[in-house]
């Protein structure tokens, strides 16, 4: 038995009512955590991920929060506290991959949403969970895993190349919050999944990139969720700072 299921604790999933997200809840579940499912959108997505954890005999309350808004970050994490205990972990998954288009066609509005969700809501939502976790405010510890993307090295798919450079930016949060909290006793890693089984999966160009992965398929979330688990958990102890790559070898 893992320490998580002796004595559950909380994860906030941010972004969790679909896709990988709602997989990392349900594996955080399996694990034994209390899960928040975060969601901003799609309620009744996040509401169906709750129910199955909790038809499973897991503990799981929906909360709706845009992660790009400073006041609901605060209600989302107050909420976690009071309804499901101390904070074990944070997922930063939620993000958007915003409209296809060339950077000169580019709307400067669309822009700053896609910077407000995808590396302003991260940073807001670490900030909270830095308060909650830290050992120097009686906390226990805790980690941070950000959900980037192998787009960080790659540029991404044609038309997406701001959401590529907003994931590069998650990777060097990443890294530098690390070094940062290491004496709050709080880890800091990511994960870069390649082309993944969800609705990015069927836009142009992702075709070229199934056939550049030397595994020679897509990933699946519950792939991406098993890294997730791996670094929450106390086998990576000694892991911060990191990135992992998902990608099938790409």
């Amino acid at each position: 038995m893992t320490t998580a299921q002796r004595a559950p604790r909380t994860v906030i999933v941010t972004g969790a009512s679909r896709g990988i997200g709602a997989a990392i809840a349900r594996r955080m579940a399996d694990d034994g955590y209390a899960v928040i499912v975060n969601y901003a959108v799609d309620a009744g997505g996040a509401e169906s991920v709750a129910s199955a954890i909790k038809a499973s005999g897991g503990r799981a309350v929906t909360v709706r929060a845009d992660v790009a808004s400073p006041d609901e970050v605060a209600e989302l994490f107050r909420r976690a506290r009071d309804e499901l205990g101390p904070l074990a972990a944070l997922v930063n998954n939620a993000g958007t991959a915003g409209a296809e288009a060339r950077v000169e066609d580019r709307d400067a509005n669309e822009l700053t949403h896609l910077m407000q969700t995808n590396v302003v809501g991260p940073v807001l939502c670490a900030k909270h969970a830095i308060e909650a976790m830290s050992t120097h405010r009686g906390g226990d510890g805790g980690c941070i895993v950000n959900i980037a993307s192998i787009a960080a090295r790659t540029g991404g798919l044609p038309g997406l190349v701001p959401y590529a450079a907003t994931k590069g930016a998650l990777v060097t949060l990443t890294k530098g919050l690390a070094n940062e909290v290491a004496d709050d006793g709080i880890r800091v890693n990511s994960v870069s999944p390649g082309l993944v089984e969800t609705e990015m999966a069927h836009r142009p160009g992702a075709e070229a990139a199934v056939e550049a992965t030397p595994l020679g398929r897509m990933g699946r979330p519950e792939e991406v969720a098993a890294a997730v688990s791996w670094l929450v958990s106390p086998a990576a102890s000694y892991i911060t700072g990191s990135d992992i790559t998902v990608s099938g070898g790409r």
